[in-house]
């Protein structure tokens, strides 16, 4: 494969259906801003882990990566838990200093290594291909491809297999503690799969396509169906379709693909919030429109 175009589009389909499984469930947590946060602070886990193996491709970056998502998360709880902040709160708290502290430090102590923040927060999807995976010296395309392709594959085996347990864990902690699973092993096990999912897709899209694709989606998705199962496959469906149309459109504008994507896929939202059959704004409009005319009607008949 040798194709640029083809080979952006595939990684923006794989990134996009990788994000929307657990981010379906951190929307259905009242989470989704969780995934803004760990986006943004698992870049001190790649800048501390980087100044440790002083080597951007060790893998232990991504291990870094993983345990300040973890971090990220165990400390938000721990300030929400005094009840001195609300969850938004400590999660606005949290994640400033966390990527502040990383900010400081890159530009302090690593301004001559490639670690650039612009790159971070907006990506460039057009340079994933020039990064190439050889295999005894043959070239079998972006390197993105098969990195994505691993840590998506590794979530939908996670969703399948723990499904009934992410399911109840969502929908009632205390059934779940009430039938031997463990609420808080799960939360956090999810968080996980999120901060793998974010550090894997991070020099492709940048961090802030991962919010868009981990939230976007799944919230357009809630607002068409209310079964779990069906908002998982719609969800990535969404996401794949997002990530093709930005591109093409990225094409013909001749601006930034993670950009226009992330743009897509706000608009895709805002036209599904307003035309969903039963949620849309407009169906929410009529139906009150046609109540008020039957409490009239009413009204008049007992008069």
């Amino acid at each position: 494969m040798n194709n640029p175009a083809l080979e952006i589009q595939i990684i923006a389909v794989i990134v996009a259906v990788a994000c929307a499984l657990p981010g379906v469930f951190l929307v259905l947590r009242g989470m989704a801003m969780m995934a803004d946060a760990i986006t943004h602070t698992i870049l001190l886990g790649i800048v501390m882990a980087f100044f440790v193996t002083e080597d951007l491709s060790s893998p232990y970056l991504i291990l870094g990566a993983a345990l300040m998502g973890v971090f990220t998360v165990w400390l938000t709880e721990l300030l929400h838990q005094t009840k001195l902040l609300g969850k938004d709160a400590s999660i606005g708290v949290v994640f400033p200093l966390l990527f502040s502290i990383a900010i400081i430090l890159i530009s302090r102590y690593a301004g001559s290594v490639h670690l650039d923040t612009d790159s971070v927060l907006l990506g460039e999807l057009a340079f994933a291909p020039f990064d190439r995976l050889l295999v005894f010296g043959v070239d079998i395309g972006a390197k993105a491809i098969y990195v994505m392709g691993i840590i998506l594959l590794i979530a939908v085996i996670a969703v399948i297999v723990f499904f009934k347990e992410l399911q109840i864990a969502t929908f009632d902690p205390a059934l779940a503690a009430a039938l031997g699973f463990s609420p808080v092993l799960i939360h956090y096990g999810l968080m996980t799969m999120v901060s793998v999912t974010a550090v894997g897709a991070f020099e492709a899209v940048g961090s802030i396509l991962v919010v868009a694709f981990m939230v976007g989606p799944p919230i357009t998705a809630y607002l068409l169906t209310n079964h779990l199962k069906k908002m998982l496959v719609i969800s990535a469906g969404i996401g794949a379709f997002n990530g093709i149309v930005g591109f093409q459109l990225a094409m013909l504008a001749d601006v930034s693909i993670a950009g226009m994507m992330a743009v897509v896929t706000g608009l895709v939202f805002l036209l599904v919030f307003i035309i969903a059959p039963e949620k849309g704004l407009y169906t929410g409009m009529k139906r009150r429109k046609m109540q008020k005319k039957e409490f009239e009607k009413a009204l008049k008949n007992l008069l």
